[in-house]
């Protein structure tokens, strides 16, 4: 791998540790995406009776998160301070999610029964601002990308350091949380229980600040990460601030063609793991379907992550090779070939029959039977090549916005995030409420499950369409999004090229206008050099 930041070729290289540390930013935004969108409408319904509005309001504010992203996007295109463009929104961000989650989990349950409505209004502003500040932070993973680096054989690489930042956030707090937990399980003499660790306010003033901790230690380690890269030289090809307005985007949207695809192809994949990793479904799932959570949610969980690997070193390799897209293809299709397999073992699943059902040996789960071996092989190749992939779109976001640099001279790396964002933001927020109302219509429950909501065939067909269908729908749409995807390894070199020759030649004194009637293809800068 290149160690080098800057080459004679003019292509911006990343050195390895700023490959390792910039994509711990979305470790430190995924802390939170479990602490909060995992977990607020458990803790809203149990702790705060706020009955269904919680996951009603799971979804509201996830759109208004989406909407924000427009605003925030062009306000990073047009800031620069002496700090760079994106670090003053990171540790903005980081600073107001803190707060807003420790008056979340800490603060509101003090609020009494009888002031019920300071309760629905307190929850409702809090999360508000708890939004703003996941948007300013989680903004900077996109749109930073394009300075870190733009050289084709580096780029894929940010997909695996995503991903390891990733489980250094989501999975330390997904292998935590529920630990955690089980310490507040009340149960009778018989083992039964009585009470759920999730109806427990105690749960929630320890892991509010556990999650905070993690978070801005991250925070601070992106920080370090993207320091050196921060600063204007680095921005776009004529390192100028661009001032789009919001009505632009329209425009924007619809010349580029790369990004329209890949929007609904990372708002699928976000969809399908936003539904299928949900706490309530994977409760439902572990603890009523198979029936034991706590001897069957870490060792999946743990699975997942150790079948996932092969698959991260896989991903990359073909991006490298054949481009980002060719790897999103291959991974994806073989994540839905594998949950076929999966679907059927759930269809098959008998609950109290112990040989139609998942058991591993810890927590009086029982020994492993042959259906858990074709449960693990199913589940753990079709997870691991998905998580592989999972956040492929978001490196992917750096090439649409290389290719609209390249389109149209413009550098607005906030914008292009934040348009991926929108659309994969309005589709996620569809997850908690789907959760919500798919066990209300086949199981008829008017509250979220918990581990001790009494087996159903209603609640096996809720947890089948959701763990298995939808995400197997959303990968489908993704596959369909991606055939006329045109940003493949070949034209990516080609943009990088291109813009590299345009930047030299704006950097000599000639106008973006000259550059890009001068350089279109790659033949244009090898038969005429600046």
């Amino acid at each position: 791998m290149q160690k080098t930041t800057q080459t004679h070729d003019g292509v911006n290289r990343a050195k390895l540790y700023q490959l390792v540390l910039f994509p711990l930013n979305n470790g430190a935004t995924n802390v939170y995406f479990v602490l909060i969108l995992s977990y607020i409408a458990q803790f809203g319904s149990s702790i705060l009776q706020l009955g269904m509005f919680a996951s009603l309001m799971v979804t509201v504010m996830r759109v208004a998160d989406a909407l924000t992203d427009p605003i925030i996007g062009a306000m990073m295109d047009r800031t620069s301070t002496k700090i760079g463009k994106f670090r003053p929104f990171m540790i903005l961000g980081s600073a107001t999610m803190a707060v807003s989650v420790l008056l979340m989990y800490v603060g509101l349950p003090f609020i009494p029964e009888t002031m019920m409505w300071l309760r629905y209004v307190a929850f409702t502003l809090v999360y508000f601002i708890w939004v703003l500040g996941y948007t300013f932070q989680t903004s900077c993973t996109r749109a930073g990308q394009t300075v870190l680096t733009n050289d084709p054989n580096q780029r894929p690489m940010f997909t695996i350091f995503n991903t390891v930042g990733s489980m250094l956030g989501m999975g330390v707090m997904q292998f935590m949380i529920p630990l955690i937990k089980a310490m507040f399980d009340v149960k009778d003499e018989a083992g039964v229980l009585i009470s759920s660790g999730y109806a427990n306010p105690a749960l929630y003033r320890i892991i509010a600040p556990v999650g905070i901790v993690i978070s801005v230690l991250l925070t601070v380690l992106a920080i370090i990460g993207i320091a050196e890269k921060d600063q204007p030289k680095y921005y776009g090809i004529g390192g100028k601030q661009e001032k789009v307005r919001i009505s632009e985007y329209v425009e924007i949207i619809k010349s580029n063609k790369p990004m329209q695809r890949l929007m609904v192809a990372g708002a699928g994949c976000k969809l399908a793991l936003a539904i299928a990793t949900n706490t309530t479904v994977l409760l439902a799932l572990y603890g009523i379907v198979m029936g034991n959570y706590n001897a069957l949610y870490l060792p999946m969980m743990v699975l997942g992550y150790v079948f996932a690997v092969p698959f991260f070193l896989l991903s990359v390799r073909t991006s490298q090779k054949q481009g980002q897209k060719a790897s999103l293809v291959r991974y994806v299709s073989v994540a839905l070939i594998c949950y076929v397999g999966v679907l059927a073992l759930l269809l098959a699943n008998q609950h109290g029959n112990p040989a139609l059902t998942l058991a591993f040996p810890m927590n009086g789960g029982g020994m492993i039977n042959l259906y858990t071996v074709a449960f693990i092989l199913c589940f753990g190749i079709g997870y691991g090549a998905y998580y592989a992939t999972a956040d492929m779109p978001i490196p992917m976001v750096a090439d649409c916005s290389d290719y609209e640099t390249y389109r149209s001279g413009k550098y607005i790396p906030g914008i292009m995030g934040t348009l991926f964002s929108l659309v994969d933001k309005l589709i996620s927020s569809l997850a908690q409420t789907l959760v919500a109302i798919i066990f209300l219509v086949c199981a008829g429950l008017s509250d979220l499950p918990t581990d001790g909501t009494p087996y159903s065939a209603g609640i096996k067909v809720a947890v089948i369409i959701m763990f298995c269908v939808i995400p197997m729908l959303a990968w489908a749409a993704t596959l369909l999004a991606m055939r006329g995807y045109s940003l493949t390894g070949a034209k990516m070199k080609e943009i990088q090229a291109v813009n590299t020759m345009r930047k030299k030649g704006i950097a000599q004194g000639m106008t973006l206008e000259q550059t890009m009637e001068r350089w279109k293809t790659i033949e244009d800068c090898t038969n005429d050099p600046v």
